[in-house]
């Protein structure tokens, strides 16, 4: 999924490279949208071979972020059709220094369809950043492209897996742990038979019981706990004590970016936090991810489960918390990055991303020593620079050359 529409090449000078572990200051050559080269110093390219060139003295260049949860199509509807969130627009991920995203629906799956979900997908691919989605929504049984789970993932070659499947929710179908469990197989055969993730992405609501019931359930087969994939782990305190259990047992784990106690939820661990404690109680690195959520609905409800208000949630609010993981948790940066780049496409097994090496897709951020996002560039192409898009939907591009217009 590489772009580079405009020029052959682009060279990046002397940036301090995380791959995200720190390379040192290096040149990085990018042809055709991927890159070809890494080297304290490249040679000036042949006149013959098309490009730009980004002087990157003074910055740190690491991988373009992956965010693993984003409703592409819009989330929300709890308080009917007013309260759907919008979609998301390319200038609002490239801007946030997102260059792939692997979509969702959510709750609704009844005025959203997860062939839309698709086509949004593509969309965005056209307008020049990756993505991936989720077959299935909140429910069980799951509405599919195909009818099937494990067909979805065969065959159609952006389905990396279900979800995002609810439990622990009163918005959840309230289906026996065993009916997600027997998914959870099909769509760990989809996976083998594909060589793709086929993992269950569980969206964990607030419900007292939180994971406990899908341990006990997947204890009595022989499927590996590590075939789910469970987010909003930073919603509630208990909640994020079971999911670091889980981590030490091999299953990864997403925390939501949105999830604070501002936006979300009361008891919610802020995201930074949440990190912190999980590192600081053995998981892995490697099995933690952060996603934003965006364009999902934040609903607050009352005691009787009534909606009382809803916000929606941004994209820009992962390279947001990210960067709080380093400046105020003290995570180390390669750390933090990894996050939102390596780990994710290791878990969901996205070929040519999250890392800076030859070969892999040119997609890398730049930042200042704030650790401020300076320019995002996605497939080979400079798709934003200090917080203005150049990438832009073909409407959007549409509505600014009218802007732009001298009236009569």
């Amino acid at each position: 999924m590489t772009q580079a529409k405009e020029g052959a090449a682009l060279w990046v000078r002397g940036a301090e490279v995380y791959a995200p572990e720190p390379l040192g200051r290096k040149d990085v050559l990018a042809v055709h949208g991927r890159i070809t080269a890494i080297a304290d110093r490249l040679p000036t390219p042949p006149a013959w071979l098309p490009g730009e060139e980004i002087d990157g003295r003074g910055l740190r260049l690491a991988p373009g972020l992956i965010d693993g949860h984003v409703h592409i199509l819009g989330g929300g509807g709890e308080g009917g059709p007013t309260t759907r969130a919008p979609e998301v627009t390319v200038e609002a991920l490239v801007t946030g220094g997102i260059t792939t995203i692997v979509g969702l629906l959510g709750f609704d799956s009844v005025t959203r369809s997860v062939i839309s979900l698709l086509a949004k997908a593509r969309a965005l691919q056209e307008e020049g950043v990756s993505a991936w989605i989720y077959t299935g929504s909140y429910q069980v049984p799951p509405r599919t492209v195909t009818g099937d789970v494990e067909t979805d993932i065969v065959l159609i070659r952006e389905v990396v897996g279900v979800g995002e499947i609810a439990i622990a929710d009163q918005r959840a179908s309230q289906a026996d742990l065993g009916e997600i469990v027997r998914l959870a197989a099909r769509a760990r055969i989809g996976g083998f038979l594909a060589n793709k993730s086929g993992r269950v992405h569980l969206h964990v609501g607030d419900g007292p019981a939180g994971l406990e019931p899908l341990v006990e359930a997947v204890a009595r087969t022989d499927l590996p706990l590590s075939q789910f994939y469970p987010t909003h782990v930073n919603r509630q305190p208990r909640l994020l004590e079971q999911a670091a259990e889980l981590a030490r047992q091999g299953v990864p784990v997403d925390v939501t970016a949105s999830a604070t106690p501002e936006l979300d939820a009361p008891d919610a661990v802020p995201p930074d936090e949440a990190v912190r404690r999980l590192l600081d109680s053995g998981v892995d690195p490697g099995l933690v991810t952060m996603s934003s959520d965006g364009n999902g609905s934040l609903p607050a409800f009352d005691e009787h489960g009534d909606l009382v208000s809803v916000e929606v949630g941004s994209v820009h609010i992962l390279w947001e918390k990210l960067r709080r993981t380093v400046t105020r948790a003290g995570v180390p940066l390669e750390t933090a990055l990894r996050l939102a780049t390596e780990n994710v496409a290791q878990i969901l097994k996205l070929p040519g991303k999250g890392r800076v090496a030859p070969g892999m897709d040119a997609d890398f951020i730049l930042l200042d020593d704030d650790l401020r996002l300076r320019a995002v560039i996605a497939g080979g192409r400079v798709a934003a620079r200090d917080g203005k898009p150049l990438l832009h939907g073909p409407f959007e591009a549409r509505a600014r050359a009218g802007a732009r217009r001298p009236s009569n």
